[in-house]
């Protein structure tokens, strides 16, 4: 460590009770954040231009640097530079209560707010450590068992605290900067309110970004009542802004299984509201609809679904013949393939990676199963950092297309020994088994980058002659008798999700898909879409991407009548036929 000292300052501090080089630091300032482009005008002269808040960080007075190997001791920085040692104090140091358990016999809470997983497919695939001004266990009490209300009196709504409200109004306004077309569909609400009328019930992740969306959809004239999809994943601050703000949110990180599906049929089951839509990811809301109110689909206009394992569910339905409204396949769109799955999994990966382990990647070699465009993300920024990729994969064409990338195409088997870090993302299960975890180096790292928590078989390592050895959230040792220990992170979850964030400007693509879709489904004439699940169209995907191409100063060509003619399009879109992907 490099260590400027002042002479004039060198009286003030004592050097005998230094026992590490004290840094200077100057006091930061944040720069400006710059204001959103021109989208709508850009892309459509119909939509104003967004006019986002700025934000300021209030810039602190003195700063506090507090050294963990130097006996808890903390030193206090001044704007001016000056170094103030403050008093020692003994600080007990934090132990994993598991640390020395067998993972099964791990301890849990008691009652409502013990963490157990939900049997509920979408609720356990994957979850978010994303961070939270207060942790859900810093106070034991149920929000059930609270009596909260905002400043407007109404009190429909179960959340952690309202009182963390202004953290989250922070946290959506910053997510409001890089959400540009969500903000260009805001402001057309001005005069067109293509939701009107339209109650939605919703059971997404509850972020700042989802914020954003259903913030927007208000605007578009929409009621809503939102539950969490994911038991880990809330935000407990925005789900604060969302009830101060009027939203009916039932939502907080860290409930139980019970809590889940209660949060759920208070958003359905309320007196004097029924919804008309229901935007779900993950498949439970609709599945809970069917299971508990079948008679409200009488009523409801349309679902619309946004990841692989809800859209799975409505085909199930659809070919049983139980799908009793249409439905919009929002997963299989292509901005959300191309776009969410590919560019956001090329830097979460490495995010990911880099927060849990701090791995450096270069000259590592690393295996990733599945080479679709979540494996194509991942391989793109392994490669960049200078590792060693191999890829295994059953498609020819995607095998092909990692050939011609410049990966090895191997069978898992035959590098499992030498590799340092195996990445699943097939969306398939048990693709890394006992007998791969068995011969493992010691020391690889295993973690899952696709949607479900099957691919890594965890629950064969959940035997009494393996020790689970706790190190950090979502990271764990599993240590075999030899003293072979393998790193796991999240326990096969998501790893994006669990272990980093996503990029905001990938969710604003998402999250506009959805909102046209539902502004799609809800006005469509009857007898458009029939009882079966359709994907978004054309028009609306490439008027997603369009929305978006003024933030890179983008400027699109436009065809000539006779190029139109000779392509036999339309000057104005769709460019790719339906079936494209």
């Amino acid at each position: 460590m490099s260590v400027q000292v002042v002479a004039s300052k060198m009286a003030e501090v004592e050097l005998k009770d230094i026992e590490k080089p004290v840094v200077k630091c100057e006091p930061v300032v944040s720069p400006t954040t710059p204001v959103i482009s021109n989208v709508a005008a850009a892309v459509d002269p119909t939509l104003p231009t967004p006019s986002p808040n700025l934000m300021k960080m209030p810039q602190a007075s003195a700063m506090k640097r507090t050294d963990p190997q130097h006996n808890g001791g903390e030193a206090f920085i001044s704007p001016d530079g000056t170094v103030t040692e403050a008093p020692r104090t003994v600080k007990k140091q934090i132990q994993f209560a598991d640390q020395k358990q067998e993972f099964n016999k791990r301890p849990t809470k008691i009652g409502r707010r013990s963490l157990s997983r939900s049997i509920s497919q979408s609720s356990t695939d994957s979850y978010s450590s994303a961070a939270s001004y207060t942790d859900s266990s810093d106070d034991e009490t149920s929000p059930r068992d609270k009596q909260q209300k905002n400043s407007k009196g109404s009190s429909d709504f179960c959340i952690k605290n309202i009182k963390q409200a202004d953290f989250g109004r922070r946290e959506i306004e910053i997510a409001e900067q890089e959400m540009p077309a969500l903000m260009a569909l805001r402001k057309r609400a001005q005069g067109e309110k293509p939701l009107a009328g339209a109650k939605i019930v919703g059971c997404t992740h509850i972020t700042a970004q989802t914020a954003v969306l259903m913030e927007t959809l208000a605007a578009l004239g929409a009621q809503c009542r939102w539950a969490a999809c994911n038991i880990y994943s809330t935000q407990n601050e925005v789900a604060a802004a969302l009830a101060e703000g009027g939203f009916a949110v039932f939502a907080w990180k860290g409930e139980s299984e019970d809590d889940f599906w209660w949060c759920i049929d208070r958003c359905v089951n309320v007196e004097g509201w029924q919804p008309n839509m229901i935007l779900d990811d993950g498949g439970d809301l609709t599945h809970w609809i069917y299971k508990k109110y079948p008679n409200m689909f009488k009523k409801i206009k349309g679902i619309v679904e946004e990841s692989v394992t809800g859209v799975h569910r409505l085909y199930q339905l659809s070919k049983a013949g139980k799908l009793c409204v249409p439905a919009m396949n929002v997963n299989d769109s292509v901005t959300k393939q191309k776009f969410d799955n590919l560019y956001c999994c090329r830097e979460s990966i490495l995010d990911g990676l880099k927060r849990t382990t701090d791995v450096m990647f270069g000259g590592k070699q690393v295996v990733v199963c599945g080479y679709g465009e979540v494996g194509k993300g991942c391989c793109a920024a392994l490669k960049a950092m200078g590792s060693i990729v191999y890829v295994t994969e059953i498609d020819p064409i995607c095998a092909l297309q990692a050939c011609m990338d410049g990966f090895r195409l191997v069978k898992l088997n035959e590098v499992i020994r030498q590799v340092d870090i195996v990445i699943t993302c097939t969306g398939n299960k048990n693709v890394v088994v006992r007998e791969y975890l068995d011969r493992m180096k010691n020391g690889c790292i295993v973690c899952n980058m696709g949607h479900s928590n099957t691919e890594i078989d965890v629950a064969s390592l959940r035997t009494p002659e393996l020790t689970w050895e706790r190190v950090r959230s979502q990271v764990d040792h599993v240590i075999w008798p030899d003293g072979k220990r393998i790193v796991l992170l999240a326990e096969g979850r998501l790893l994006n999700l669990s272990c980093s964030t996503v990029p905001t400007f990938v969710l604003s693509i998402t999250a506009t898909t959805q909102a046209l879709a539902l502004i799609e489904l809800y006005n469509a004439p009857e007898g458009r879409y029939k009882q079966d699940v359709y994907l978004l169209p054309k028009k609306m995907d490439e008027y997603v991407a369009s929305l978006h191409l003024p933030t890179f100063d983008a400027h699109l060509t436009e065809l000539t009548d006779e190029q139109a003619k000779y392509l036999g399009l339309n000057k104005n879109g769709p460019f790719k036929p339906n079936y494209y992907r």
